[in-house]
């Protein structure tokens, strides 16, 4: 049988993809609020998600619907310790994780997953993590892959949840807190789970040299002074004891890229390009009018993070051909915001199939 999901912060369905990749899964309710991200998702899916995951309105949709697994890439927000400790009701109202929790305690479905930033594990000295996690197991009654209960005592480490994209195929040094939760009356007393996927076997893309477009817009191209800028700026931060500025990422025997991050316009500088186009160099671009580099240095395209995160040349291939695009109406800002903002859709993948495997051996215990 095919289990049913629900998709909640959606986006562009990164998630949602690499669950329906397996084949086992169908996706009857997604919500985001964004609405460029509404407009990529409707296109590749048919669908718009517009729904707010906050409001009663859409909670009491979800109650109305029957489903297996709730989908959830929520934002990482503090807590506040505070008022008469009612819990989670009480120590993460106002946060985006209060509304999953509220939607777990209220359908109680099979099983979940969350994914959130790497920095979610030790945000706010720990203990962010921990109302999390004592939430959904202590409170909304689920197992968690990673976490031992020791007389009431629950312990885990970081290598539990952490899962690094360059594992699973995909040339990006891109990590991401991944936490997978059981209803516990689905599983065998004293059942131990193995650890959460860690690598993927075949790569996609076994270096950016794979995946990068072999003729690019003068657009993508910066300026001289633009360079000049970055130079400069990284000079600074150099002498301060950091690291930061642009980087050149396509250099070596097997370059990988940084994180793609979801900021939209700034950020691409982390993983400049070095690919010569003479006949651009000098010409005049762009709205200030400088004059593009001759030094052939650009950004990353909108399709090359589309690579990096496995959605074009991989996710949406079928019988040979790439299907995955964008809509004309959603510029590359937002593009570059949407793909920086999705999952990497082959670690989602390969995660969805150890769900799947548990649900069905879960399902099947004592027949």
């Amino acid at each position: 049988m095919k289990y049913k999901i629900i998709d909640l912060f959606c986006g562009i369905g990164g998630v949602r993809k690499g669950f329906e990749r397996v084949g086992e899964y169908q996706n009857i309710l997604s919500a985001e609020i964004d609405k460029y991200a509404c407009l990529t998702y409707a296109h590749l899916y048919g669908e718009n998600p517009l729904n707010d995951v906050t409001t009663e309105i859409f909670k009491e949709k979800v109650e109305k619907s029957e489903y297996d697994v709730l989908l959830a890439g929520f934002p990482c927000q503090s807590f506040s310790i505070a008022g008469t400790k009612k819990g989670f009701e009480d120590t993460t109202r106002g946060t985006l994780f209060f509304d999953v929790a509220d939607i777990l305690k209220r359908t109680q479905p099979k099983a979940f997953l969350l994914e959130n930033v790497e920095g979610l594990f030790r945000h706010d000295k720990g203990k962010t993590f921990k109302i999390i996690i004592d939430t959904l197991v202590k409170e909304l009654g689920y197992k968690i892959v990673g976490v031992e209960d020791i007389d009431g005592s629950l312990s885990y480490d970081s290598k539990s949840f952490l899962r690094k994209t360059v594992d699973f195929g995909l040339p990006q040094k891109r990590v991401r807190t991944y936490i997978m939760g059981f209803r516990n009356d689905l599983v065998p007393k004293n059942y131990h789970f193995a650890t959460l996927p860690t690598k993927r076997d075949e790569a996609i893309f076994a270096n950016l040299y794979e995946l990068l477009e072999k003729d690019v817009s003068a657009k993508y191209y910066l300026s001289e002074q633009y360079i000049k800028t970055l130079e400069k700026h990284k000079a600074n931060h150099q002498s301060k004891g950091n690291g930061f500025g642009y980087k050149i990422v396509n250099i070596g025997e097997n370059p990988i890229s940084n994180t793609i991050l979801a900021t939209g316009g700034s950020g691409k500088e982390r993983n400049l390009v070095l690919q010569e186009k003479p006949e651009y160099y000098g010409i005049m671009f762009g709205t200030k009018k400088t004059p593009i580099n001759d030094q052939g240095i650009r950004v990353m395209t909108p399709n090359e993070w589309a690579r990096l995160q496995g959605f074009k040349d991989y996710a949406f291939v079928e019988n040979g051909i790439d299907l995955f695009s964008f809509p004309n109406t959603v510029s590359d800002t937002q593009r570059y915001k949407q793909l920086g903002n999705s999952v990497s859709i082959p670690v989602i993948e390969a995660l969805a199939k150890y769900m799947y495997k548990h649900l069905e051996e879960f399902e099947n215990y004592g027949i």
